[in-house]
């Protein structure tokens, strides 16, 4: 896409500091840097969000994060963990439409990233987590 700011990363026309690529993907530190070694890999062929994944993107992609997570985290000996995130649509936090993935280092329960899930458990019975994962299997049957 002409206007795709990762699409312009992936043609070298915004320069990013790379950490991987080959023929399909790239993978460049964030400029946000959440915590330092922040980086996103993204697919170089457009696609908006996971929803536009098909099979073989996904295998594609994800197959490569294992081998970018552990660079990342032989990278320091003072990185702890690492989080993996990918936000698809802007109610999710999606600010760049081109699809990517966040790979975030943690260095400790003070780095300056968090994220945070309020437990709703107490709100759903069997019957209702059942129903909701019917509805959840009947689509796969359909894809």
């Amino acid at each position: 896409m002409d206007n795709c700011i990762f699409c312009k990363i992936v043609r070298n026309e915004i320069p990013s500091t790379v950490v991987y690529e080959d023929d399909q993907v790239k993978a460049f530190l964030d400029l946000t840097q959440a915590t330092p070694g922040h980086t996103l890999l993204i697919p170089k062929k457009h696609v908006a969000d996971i929803f536009e994944y098909d099979s073989e993107l996904a295998a594609t992609v994800f197959s490569r994060l294992p081998k970018i997570a552990n660079a990342i985290k032989a990278s320091d000996p003072a990185i702890k963990g690492l989080n993996i995130c990918n936000n698809n649509g802007e109610v999710a936090y999606q600010s760049v439409f081109h699809s990517h993935i966040h790979l975030i280092p943690r260095y400790g329960a003070q780095d300056g990233f968090s994220m945070q899930f309020v437990d709703h458990s107490a709100d759903y019975t069997p019957a209702q987590l059942k129903t909701i994962a019917d509805r959840i299997q009947a689509q796969l049957e359909v894809n």
